[in-house]
């Protein structure tokens, strides 16, 4: 299926969740049948996307709970935290018994970007400590480390071989994960956001574009190849808040005129209470 503007205009909304406070993050399992989504309730829930329905509630009270991914395996997640001044560290834990696995240390400042590999265990982090650091998950130690001139956002490609390191809000760097501490093969440089810092950067399933979050009303849409910018989407409303998409791994969604983008339900997960499926 592929879904344009005239068919995301007869969607309606299946089932809305709400919850008492913000929802921070949302993620989809790799096999598409799972949603967990992160709130400042200091929770993450589990929901079943065929039955539409809770499945499971995850208590962090002490750390909170703000970016969150399932990992390859399917009953093991990784979390950020996001309370000031508490431990930094990434948490690898297992939601069959609810047993932390591995804490992964080294950042010193919150983490505001947090990206798995499509094809294995390794695991890339940035955060507000000016660094962008890279995880294997079957080891307790950093397996790489970048110093960064500012704020950073890092994600993997469709392939896992080349990530990309957005920096300052302002340039894009994409390094081979072979050998990244040669520096980027390719920078891009872009006017310098006014207003709102860079949130996220995410691939198209191709690979050939990439989508920019921001914590303002702009989403930008830009060429991976050539870093040419496309598309920006002004959001007219809930302006200010971090803006975290997240596309259904079944079905292909496209950019109008633009690209096809992979993906099928979409569940908002943009700063508000309430986390709404539609079809």
């Amino acid at each position: 299926m592929q879904l344009d503007a005239d068919l995301l205009s007869s969607f309606q909304v299946l089932r809305c969740y709400s919850r008492d406070k913000r929802i921070n993050h949302i993620d989809f399992s790799h096999d598409g049948l799972r949603l967990i989504a992160s709130g400042e309730d200091d929770s993450m829930i589990i929901y079943d996307c065929e039955k539409a329905m809770q499945k499971q509630i995850i208590r962090s009270a002490k750390y909170g709970a703000d970016l969150v991914h399932f990992t390859h395996a399917s009953n093991t997640i990784i979390y950020a935290s996001n309370k000031e001044g508490r431990d930094h560290a990434l948490r690898y834990m297992s939601i069959h018994d609810n047993k932390f696995l591995k804490y992964l240390s080294g950042h010193t400042a919150k983490v505001v970007s947090l990206s798995l590999s499509p094809v294995d265990d390794t695991v890339i982090s940035s955060s507000l400590d000016k660094t962008v650091r890279m995880w294997d998950l079957r080891s307790p130690d950093c397996v790489g480390l970048m110093q960064c001139q500012g704020r950073s956002v890092a994600a993997f490609d469709p392939e896992g071989l080349i990530f990309a390191v957005g920096v300052q809000s302002e340039f894009i760097k994409l390094y081979d994960l072979r050998s990244f501490e040669k520096g980027p093969f390719s920078t891009f440089k872009f006017r310098l956001e006014s207003g709102c810092d860079w949130t996220g950067i995410k691939f198209s399933l191709d690979g050939k574009l990439m989508m920019l979050t921001t914590n303002g009303a702009v989403i930008r849409i830009v060429d991976a190849y050539e870093g040419k910018p496309l598309y920006t989407l002004e959001l007219s409303e809930q302006q200010g808040y971090p803006h975290r998409s997240q596309l259904h791994p079944r079905l292909s969604v496209r950019v109008e005129r633009v690209q096809r983008w992979e993906g099928s339900r979409l569940q908002g997960g943009d700063g508000t209470k309430d986390l709404c499926t539609v079809r």
